[in-house]
């Protein structure tokens, strides 16, 4: 799964190598961007690798919640892909900003309730998860998961990965499609990508974790 991932990355240039800057302002030789999965074929094959890790880890839950904004569209094509797969879950999203007419609130979709997995593209600050777990702790739910697509498994504020400080503070399972050692292994089966092996390497030494 993890190399077939790597390749749908690559394909869609959702995963770029070169000089990229981080939101930590570390110098990054590699740039994950899962907002350019833009169009339906994509979409549809990124819910099914999603489901797919969904399956693979037997997770319990009654809920798929999606942080906005990029929950939103997650969340539906994963949903899509469990049903055609004979798994028929519910699913939500949050707004960014209160609605005051119509149905109003602040959540798209079924009501939150029940065992809830969350969804997102890539865990860095940790700034939406810790917004999602805020808003749900406020229904009658319980958080079961975290899937996303990437761990960059780099160092946050406290020498643990992104991920690892989110465990650490909810004590939630955090599962990831590939992470950075599953490029560094792809990488290394390519002989043309020397130099950009050796990058990789070097950023992983520097800030892995």
């Amino acid at each position: 799964m993890q190399e077939s991932f790597i390749k749908f990355a690559l394909e869609k240039k959702v995963l770029q190598f070169g000089d990229f800057t981080t939101k930590a302002g570390r110098k990054s030789p590699y740039f994950f961007n899962l907002g350019s999965f833009n169009d339906g074929d994509s979409l549809k094959r990124l819910g099914d690798f999603y489901a797919d890790k969904i399956i693979e880890e037997n997770i319990e839950f009654d809920l798929l919640f999606g942080p906005a904004y990029k929950g939103i569209s997650l969340v539906g094509a994963i949903a899509i892909s469990l049903a055609n797969k004979g798994i028929n879950k519910r699913f939500s999203s949050n707004r960014k900003e209160v609605k005051d007419h119509g149905e109003g609130g602040l959540i798209i979709g079924a009501p939150i309730s029940g065992k809830i997995l969350i969804i997102d593209d890539v865990i860095s600050a940790g700034t939406s998860i810790n917004e999602s777990f805020s808003l749900i702790n406020q229904f009658d739910a319980k958080i079961v998961g975290i899937i996303v697509s990437i761990d960059r498994k780099e160092k946050g504020s406290e020498k643990l990965s992104a991920i690892e400080e989110i465990y650490k503070k909810y004590k939630v399972p955090v599962k990831s499609i590939i992470n950075l050692d599953n490029i560094i292994d792809f990488l290394k089966k390519d002989t043309g990508n020397k130099r950009v092996l050796d990058e990789m390497l070097g950023y992983k030494q520097k800030y892995g974790v």
